[in-house]
């Protein structure tokens, strides 16, 4: 029996999922009222076409998703946005006809927004969560949005179950809560009995989700797509976004801290670094293969919850973004901007990815329900900036209609009959040639749920498996119901028994479940992918990072411009907080300006930090619970500690004197400073953590 078969599809795609069905149960219908077969799969040609129009169900079960929330987005609610261009590098006709890769050196108008995925508009910036990273591109041949995650991988395989996927991360229906947050029943239950989404939730309880700054993220197309050149010609493409300032995450109870110091950290980060000209860059690479290529492939590059490692296919990077000017009016512009995945442009089409397929259909739906017209695209944030000619017309907010006689074609009016249809130039879809019966199937080549979330699991450092399995321990101790908590631990069981030993310890197990039934046997030859850890791709540079100075009065002179100077060289910041806002006077008497209150001001908001205090000032500090919390809480995220002599005091109630290790560094004079700063390229001092993990 085949994995499309009932009996496999029950475990390929859900696990225990169909043994909660049974002869007395309600039968799933649609609000018509019709009985539904299969609430798992589109209605595709073949086992790996495109998705029907035709597909009523599907399409009933994502219109009313879409539709189910106003104004806000319904996910991606929480978002930054920024202006800026795309610079090509060189010529790829030989890839794809699109206008924007035909002529180096060409600079592009974009509009980028980040986003978190789960919380609500109101919800801070650094919950666990997925980060979208959308772009927008203004070309000479129309608008192309490449809407993109910070993770290269999805929970779901196909787009039918992203409503499911969406309620069940979302607050709990009946109580409002959780916000921002999957610590909780509902998002555990439904990952538990949907083994598709093993790989992403290794992902997600990664530091991937807690990203320092949008600045020192990926960014992911996270489907195959198509370029096409002007021979018509198909290459299967993967888009990816690399940060020119490196790779960089916080810790989760730094994470836990921020989202109480300042709930809008990324937010301000973003805006910070633009107004202040250090404008934030990312490389846009291409992992370009074709169908053979693909058809040798060991998963199948349709599958949304695969990547290709970039051992296999390496990145070809072909132009920059750079964002360089802040919005003019957060609403007009970050609210009103809509990205829709079908937004193409000649040179790229769509693959037959169900999951792209769905998002294709579900996107522009959902910008008619949030911005309340089929005229969104009058608005100046969704324009293009190339000429538009069309026949649309009318509609809620018609800022412009056709001019002239002629509203539809063909017409006989000559010159003045309009604009008319251009074979030559205009987009064509890629003749891929199709067969299969029409059938709601899943694939075949789709059933390993298992080998690539082993794979990413053993491609990350000592550390950033630690914090994986803190992780999970963490959000499951979230989890009320025991079933739940063990039903996760029986799939991480297929992907690496000390991660699921640890995982089932830190809950307190009384012993293993068994293992998840797999529809595919997880591989254990797949080999260690050393782009898929952050850790092992940070930055060689402390430039766009900030060192908090907590100062008091009577604080070194000396010191203090040493910090200015060689930072101000690093293209690092400094920011000092003081014990009043209103600033200290140093050891010359100069008054030096504070950017923040000690209590306003905690270490966690910072790369690294140096604590500059006089003797008596640093006595003063151990009166107040927030400096001394500051120092405790840099020490225990492993950041860099530069500290002059006259800090003892406040070092020892700390009891951090008695724990001074390799990463906390002693200012004496400009060149120690100057060791201290050139240090903090390493961002934190990992060897301290280890002290901490159990035995």
């Amino acid at each position: 029996m085949t994995h499309s078969s009932k009996k496999d599809a029950a475990i390929g795609q859900g696990g225990e999922l169909h043994q909660h069905t049974s002869s007395d149960s309600e039968t799933l219908t649609t609000q018509q009222g019709l009985p539904v077969a299969d609430d798992q799969n589109s209605l595709r040609v073949g086992t790996r076409g495109p998705t029907l129009l035709e597909d009523h169900i599907m399409r009933e079960k994502i219109f009313h998703f879409d539709h189910e929330r106003i104004p806000e987005r319904v996910v991606h609610a929480r978002g930054y946005g920024a202006h800026g261009y795309f610079e090509t590098y060189e010529n790829l006709n030989d890839l794809t006809r699109a206008d924007i890769f035909q002529r180096a050196g060409e600079k592009t108008p974009v509009f980028a927004r980040f986003s978190t995925v789960a919380g609500n508009k109101g919800s801070a910036d650094l919950p666990r969560d997925v980060r979208g990273f959308a772009v927008k591109f203004y070309t000479k041949e129309g608008n192309w949005d490449l809407v993109a995650n910070n993770i290269p991988v999805f929970f779901i395989q196909d787009a039918i179950k992203f409503p499911d996927l969406i309620h069940a991360a979302k607050q709990e229906p009946d109580r409002g809560f959780p916000q921002a947050q999957t610590a909780h029943d509902n998002f555990w239950d439904f990952v538990s009995l949907t083994p598709e989404s093993m790989h992403m939730i290794m992902w997600i309880m990664s530091d991937r989700a807690i990203p320092r700054s949008f600045r020192f993220m990926e960014g992911f197309g996270v489907h195959t797509f198509r370029l096409i050149n002007s021979e018509g010609k198909s290459t299967f493409v993967k888009f990816h976004w690399k940060p020119k300032q490196g790779l960089q995450s916080v810790m989760w109870n730094e994470a836990l801290k921020i989202n109480g110091a300042d709930p809008d950290f990324h937010r301000r980060d973003l805006w910070d670094a633009i107004t202040m000209g250090d404008y934030p860059e990312w490389e846009l690479g291409l992992q370009v293969f074709d169908e053979e290529f693909a058809e040798k492939f060991d998963f199948d590059v349709l599958d949304a919850t695969k990547i290709i490692p970039e051992e296999e296919i390496p990145v070809k990077i072909v132009g920059r973004l750079v964002l360089d000017r802040v919005v003019d009016n957060f609403f007009a512009e970050t609210e009103q901007v809509a990205f829709c995945t079908q937004n193409i442009v000649p040179g790229i089409d769509h693959s037959d990815d169900p999951l792209l397929q769905g998002r294709n259909f579900s996107y522009l739906d959902t910008q008619l329900k949030r911005l309340g017209s089929p005229n969104f695209t009058h608005i100046p944030i969704n324009a293009p900036k190339c000429p538009m000619h069309h026949f649309q017309q009318d509609g809620h907010m018609a800022m412009h209609n056709p001019k002239g006689r002629a509203n539809y074609e063909p017409n006989s009016w000559g010159e003045k009959g309009g604009p008319r249809e251009n074979p030559a130039k205009g987009f064509t879809s890629y003749a891929a040639p199709l067969s299969g019966q029409k059938a709601r199937i899943r694939s075949e080549t789709f059933a390993d749920h298992y080998s690539q979330a082993r794979q990413f699991y053993i491609s990350q450092t000592p550390i950033e498996q630690k914090h994986m399995s803190n992780a999970l321990i963490f959000e499951l101790s979230k989890v009320e119901r025991k079933d739940i908590r063990e039903r996760i631990v029986s799939h991480l069981l297929n992907i690496d028994d000390d991660l699921a030993k640890a995982v089932a310890r830190g809950l307190g197990l009384e012993a293993l479940p068994q293992p998840a039934q797999a529809a595919k046997p997880t591989r254990r030859d797949l080999k260690a992918s050393e782009k898929l850890s952050i850790l092992k791709n940070g930055p060689d540079t402390f430039k766009g990072r900030k060192i908090g100075i907590l100062m008091t009065d009577g604080a070194d002179a000396d010191i203090y411009s040493a910090l200015e100077n060689i930072a101000k060289s690093e293209g690092a910041l400094i920011e000092v907080i003081a014990p009043q806002v209103g600033g200290v006077t140093d050891n010359r008497n100069t008054k030096i300006s504070a950017a923040q209150k000690v209590d306003g001001g905690p270490s966690v908001l910072y790369d690294a930090v140096v604590i500059l205090t006089s003797e008596e000032g640093a006595k003063n500090l151990v009166k107040l619970p927030p400096a001394k919390d500051f120092v405790n809480d840099a020490f225990a995220h492993c950041k860099f500690i530069g500290f002059v002599k006259g800090a003892e005091p406040l070092l020892e109630a700390t009891g951090v004197a008695q724990k001074l290790d390799p990463g906390c560094l002693l200012l004496k004079d400009e060149e120690s400073v100057s060791s201290f700063v050139k240090t903090c390229r390493n961002l934190r001092f990992w060897e301290r953590e280890e002290g901490f993990v159990e035995s």
